[in-house]
């Protein structure tokens, strides 16, 4: 491991920010700032300006947490979804990997963060008030617990379970066609949409 040497302070800024990104180290940071210095300055000035209003007016979807250009997301204001069954997952990421298995037209609700005492994370962390205002008000017949295949993910799962398994509400998980330990968006579309697709009651997954 060793330092580079810079020749200009604003380049040195430049790699330091941008090698803070995850995955990205000194070497490559900087093969992405002299990218940008070779490009035309209006289009560098346009990369600039859309991180710079991504940050500044993103919101978040007050239904589902989902990130949104409005007060309520595409999929919560689209007629045409199923909003009676709610895919329950952790991050936004997880909802893009579902999206791209186009078999699920249901609703999402994204909790932020699951169940993990080592990184200080407890029940009240989970993001569900307006999941259990849905729930209160009849509007869901299907919840579907699409959670990391990981200790920490089933133990969300099961208090969300214990939490909702007495509203009248069908509880279901992804069929163990996603394999144990598997973050969502390392899983293959076709295997993910089939998980969907063959989905099981949560309480068969007790044996599994």
């Amino acid at each position: 491991m060793f330092d580079l040497l810079y020749s200009s302070k604003l380049l040195e800024n430049a790699v330091n920010e941008f090698s803070k990104l995850p995955g990205i180290g000194k070497k490559t940071a900087l093969r992405l700032v002299l990218f940008l210095l070779k490009q035309e300055k209006d289009e560098v000035i346009s990369f600039g300006n859309s991180i710079i209003r991504l940050r500044n007016e993103i919101k978040y979807c007050k239904s589902c947490n989902n990130i949104s250009d409005t007060d309520l997301c595409k999929i919560c204001t689209n007629p045409s979804r199923d909003h009676s069954t709610i895919c329950i997952v952790e991050n936004i990421k997880d909802v893009l990997s579902i999206e791209n298995t186009q078999q699920f037209h249901g609703i999402y609700h994204i909790l932020g963060c699951i169940i993990s005492p080592i990184d200080g994370f407890g029940p009240g962390d989970l993001m569900i008030k307006t999941l259990e205002k849905k729930i209160r008000n009849k509007n869901v017949k299907e919840i579907i617990f699409a959670l990391p295949t990981t200790m920490e993910g089933d133990t969300t799962n099961f208090y969300l379970y214990k939490k909702f398994k007495d509203s009248g509400v069908k509880v279901s998980t992804l069929a163990r066609g996603v394999s144990i330990g598997d973050d969502l968006e390392y899983v293959d579309e076709i295997t993910l949409g089939r998980s969907i697709i063959n989905r099981i009651p949560f309480e068969s997954s007790f044996s599994s």
